[in-house]
């Protein structure tokens, strides 16, 4: 799917409608020393096997991507959840 790389849209900091640039929110690297990550890697040395179940049977139809919108006036960043599930890769400014 394709986005426009600026749209206008509400900015709750200015509290009016200003032009906004958009990119695609990535998800951060994951760090080693999380309580959960710890626990998963504790759970996991040896010769247990994974302690997660198997695969799923059933899956979702696709992701829904987050938008990162960053106000043009106040330089204000929100995230924007797209509400369209989709397998297609999104493509912004084209």
């Amino acid at each position: 799917m394709k986005l426009p790389d600026k749209i206008n849209t509400n900015c709750p900091k200015c509290g009016k409608h200003t032009q906004h640039t958009v990119k695609l929110s990535r998800k951060g690297k994951e760090s080693p020393m999380n309580r959960g990550r710890r626990r998963y890697d504790e759970v996991k040395k040896g010769y247990g096997g994974s302690p997660r179940c198997p695969k799923k049977q059933v899956y979702k139809v696709g992701k829904r991507n987050v938008l990162l919108l960053e106000c043009s006036v106040c330089k204000k960043k929100r995230q924007r959840v797209f509400a369209a599930r989709t397998k297609k890769p999104l493509e912004v400014g084209k």
